[in-house]
Formats: C-alpha cells, structure tokens, sequence
C-alpha cells in the first residue's frame, strides 16, 4: 500500500457585508484548473496556518487579513495526493481583493454555490455554508425579519 503525500492547505472564507462569499478560479494550468474555490494555498514548512493564510490572501489578492479564526477542517484523498484544507473564516481585512495571478473573483451567496463547479474537497465547506444560510435565514424569518440570501 502507497502512502499518498498530505499536501497541507490554508483555505480563506470571506464574507462581505452583504453575506456573499469570494470565490475564485484556478489558472487552466494547474491541478484541478477550471475550478472555483475559496482562496488560500499551501501551508509551508515551518509556517503557521494562519500566517500561510495572511500571506497567500496578501499575494493573491492584495488582502491584509487583521482577523481571523479556525472554522473547519477538510481531509480528502485524491487519486495521486490527499489534502488537509484548514479552512478560516477571515472576519476583518483590509484592502479590496483583486486577482493578482490574473484569477478571476466572484463574490457569491452561498445558495449560489451550487452553480459553481468546485474541486471534491470543497465540497464539505460548500456544505457547512449552505447550512449556515439557511439557519440564518430560518431564524431571520422566525423573528418576523426578512432575510435575502
């Protein structure tokens, strides 16, 4: 039996205001090109989830991330590698997020996602978001509050 490398990956989940998420896509080039995803990258050796997180939303998005805090973690084994995404949710940051790799962005609601194609392991993250927007929205609605999601 194959050990199959752990590629260690720090995942971003950003909010706006509004309740949308920023997504972005993969470079056509790379594995899983073509595919949307939340941003972030791979946690170096000797680094921090949290600093992989700050510097990769910085280098791909000219974000400054000022908050942060651990929301979920993602094992999934892909035919040649497994991935370990440790996702955030970034709560404050400065800056407006810009593809700086030439990506493209789009911020989206989360019952929206479902439009999107995503890599598998995206999957339970999609998931956890979807379910959070429609408790937010029971409960919105419960209290005699309109909720747009």
């Amino acid at each position: 039996m194959t050990v199959q490398p752990v590629l260690h990956v720090a995942v971003g989940v950003i909010t706006n205001p509004s309740g949308a998420i920023l997504i972005t896509r993969r470079a056509t080039q790379t594995h899983q090109g073509g595919l949307w995803e939340f941003p972030g990258g791979k946690v170096e050796a000797g680094e921090t989830v949290e600093a992989a997180l700050r510097r990769e939303l910085q280098e791909e998005l000219d974000l400054v991330v000022r908050a942060a805090e651990p929301w979920l973690q993602v094992r999934h084994a892909y035919a040649r590698q497994s991935v370990l995404l440790d996702v955030w949710r970034v709560t404050a940051w400065d800056g407006a997020p810009w593809g700086r790799e030439g990506q493209p962005l789009a911020w989206v609601f989360p019952t929206a996602l479902a439009d999107f194609a995503f890599p598998a392991a995206d999957e339970p993250i999609i998931a956890r978001l979807r379910q959070q927007g429609t408790q937010s929205a029971q409960h919105a609605s419960s209290n005699g509050m309109l909720a747009a999601l």
